[in-house]
């Protein structure tokens, strides 16, 4: 039996070795970690914030990540009366720009963590939901978009 456990525990190092890209990336666990919270910023003013801490090695894109073929992230918050935006999604963090092989443009990303900031208007327990998509990337691959639901519940 432990004969057959070490050929079955072989053969798959070995075929994961050959994996393409794609395979592996399908096979990688998200290296995020979201969190979500609300500052108050006035009367009836608050900012959603949508905190990303990546694993290292990771990087996430800004919004205008410098190319086209780079899925940037994008936040959708649902339609809602009780909710006014007060703008874009603006960002926080460390923002590198890099030429990367392959690409023909500067890209610009985040390493480490990065934070999305909406300001809105409302009142006192409103809550605000939507979904936001997300790609992440290593210096050898690209994890395919993820989308993620997000609940703000404002507070006094």
């Amino acid at each position: 039996m432990k004969k057959l456990i070490f050929l079955f525990s072989a053969l798959c190092f070995l075929l994961s070795a050959f994996l393409p890209p794609v395979a592996k990336a399908q096979m990688t666990a998200d290296p995020t970690d979201w969190k979500y919270q609300v500052k108050k910023k006035g009367a009836d003013k608050y900012e959603l914030i949508f905190e990303v801490n990546l694993k290292d090695g990771w990087h996430i894109f800004s919004q205008k990540p410098g190319d086209d073929f780079i899925i940037p992230p994008s936040f959708n918050v649902k339609a809602n009366k009780s909710v006014k935006l007060l703008g874009k999604v603006e960002e926080k963090g460390k923002l590198k720009t890099e030429k990367i092989d392959g690409i023909d443009n500067p890209v610009r990303y985040y390493e480490s963590k990065a934070d999305f900031v909406l300001l809105v208007s409302a009142k006192p327990g409103t809550k605000i939901t939507g979904d936001h998509v997300y790609q992440v990337c290593s210096n050898t691959m690209c994890l395919p978009p993820k989308k993620k639901h997000f609940e703000f519940v404002i507070k006094d």
